[in-house]
């Protein structure tokens, strides 16, 4: 771990959890909430999941996999988050779509330490790619797009919500900081193809040209659909800098976001304020 240093009044100390994600649930949700208690027993205050920690498996089970908002899985998360007084981003969950016929969302949930829901945000952008000889993805096929950015008010800061493929869009992060984000997440399964050309090139560039904290949980090795993820959970800071990077394995990254570096940055380098296009 690279942040050792004392976490004052202005800095947090947040962590990216990195992990194996399959088809057995409860084996996922133990190892999210075990990594999860382990951070904040560091004194952690910020938490980050990756997207769909809870559950990955074959299409033909999802439905079955999908939960309501108000379904165990976020009744766990809020008992978690308050159990431990953590601001809680659960990276992202199968959310059921209310009819037997419709497609589930790719749903993030944001907790607070006393485990209140702050935030709930739906991945807008859906990763279809198919590659001569190389993986094939079809999201759209199995999930339902969001609508909405999502900006959220918590005790650390202002989190602007992204998932995955969100990353490659760069007028989302915009939006974003047009509504007040210091900090964004972006929790993901980047694949292994894609994952080693531009995966921190473009957690970096998000980071840099929004002047922003950028955290990146990522699931890591192989899922059970045979798809080969990247991991390399990263916490960046807004001059670009990678403060720490988990390559591989399950466990943390962990850094300290000092919230006067971030104020600083965008006072030296007003880019933000010499936009001439507004979205």
């Amino acid at each position: 771990m690279t942040s050792k240093a004392p976490v004052g009044e202005d800095s947090v100390l947040a962590a990216c959890v990195q992990m194996r994600v399959g088809s057995d649930k409860e084996r996922n949700l133990r190892t999210a909430f075990d990594l999860v208690r382990k951070a904040a027993d560091q004194g952690v205050r910020l938490v980050v999941l990756p997207e769909l920690f809870s559950w990955r498996g074959a299409t033909a089970q999802m439905a079955a996999a999908a939960e309501s908002l108000e379904g165990r899985t976020v009744e766990l998360l809020s008992e978690v988050a308050a159990e431990m007084g953590v601001t809680l981003v659960a990276g992202s969950i199968l959310e059921a779509a209310g009819t037997a016929d419709a497609l589930p969302f790719n749903t993030m949930v944001v907790l607070g330490p006393d485990g209140a829901r702050l935030g709930v945000y739906r991945k807008m952008h859906l990763f279809d790619l198919e590659v001569p000889g190389g993986p094939v993805e079809k999201e759209s096929a199995r999930f339902q797009a969001g609508h909405q950015p999502v900006c959220v008010s918590t005790p650390v800061g202002k989190i602007g919500l992204s998932i995955c493929y969100d990353l490659r869009f760069p007028e989302l992060y915009r939006e974003l900081v047009r509504e007040g984000a210091e900090i964004l997440v972006t929790p993901a399964a980047f694949t292994a193809h894609t994952g080693p050309a531009h995966w921190e090139v473009l957690l970096r560039a998000r980071a840099i040209e929004n002047q922003c904290w950028m955290l990146a949980a990522a699931q890591v090795g192989p899922v059970t659909s045979g798809t080969e993820v990247w991991g390399h959970s990263a916490l960046i800071d807004p001059w670009g800098s990678i403060l720490d990077l988990r390559a591989e394995g399950e466990g943390l990254a962990m850094a300290v976001l000092d919230r006067s570096l971030g104020r600083a940055v965008r006072q030296q380098l007003p880019c933000l304020q010499h936009r001439r296009i507004s979205l």
